[in-house]
């Protein structure tokens, strides 16, 4: 469980692409403290296990089906990737519960930046909108955010300045892919019987 609050932004190392499977190394500084072998972080908004750490680089391997549901399977050497680590009990809780289980990815439309205003218009399926309110909560690239307006073919969100610089959604542009997790009490209330 996480909060969508991003910790620091880490730096891909590689994906190294395997049958069914990637390992995927990214360089961080802040989240290291305290961390362990099979403890989960999120990157990018999807959750992960650490298989390894050497050298301040996590180790992580990638599943075939968060390769294919996720934009994680896209990811480069030198690209940026927004990184938090579990939430632990007991403590305070900011942003949003977020489960780091992406839902679906979307596409930026379009960016809309003015001083000290950034509207991000992410392009989403019927299928994921049915989960969104105005005003609900959000996860963008691991990022929690309240939601603007919902259109049936896409969502806005609005950046704070501290949000644009501490975390990539500040320099994401049109036609960026991004990880969607939609708000964990929606998808229960939609799906109740």
């Amino acid at each position: 469980m996480f909060s969508g609050i991003i910790e620091e932004i880490g730096v891909v190392e590689e994906l190294n692409s395997q049958k069914n499977l990637a390992v995927l190394k990214v360089r961080a500084k802040k989240i290291l403290k305290g961390v362990k072998l099979g403890a989960s972080i999120a990157i990018d908004g999807a959750c992960l296990t650490v298989t390894g750490l050497k050298n301040n680089v996590l180790i992580f391997d990638i599943m075939r089906e968060s390769l294919l549901k996720t934009t994680l399977g896209a990811l480069k050497a030198k690209a940026q990737v927004n990184l938090e680590r579990a939430l632990k009990a007991g403590g305070r809780i900011d942003g949003h519960f977020v489960t780091g289980h992406v839902d679906a990815t979307g596409t930026i439309k379009d960016k809309i930046t003015r001083v000290n205003y950034v509207e991000l218009r992410i392009g989403i399926t019927r299928a994921t909108a049915r989960y969104i309110a105005p005003k609900g909560s959000i996860c963008v690239d691991g990022v929690s955010l309240t939601v603007g307006e919902v259109k049936k073919s896409y969502f806005s969100v609005y950046l704070i300045p501290f949000t644009g610089q501490g975390t990539t959604l500040g320099f994401k542009k049109k036609g960026d892919k991004v990880n969607i997790e939609t708000d964990i009490l929606a998808k229960y209330i939609v799906n109740k019987n």
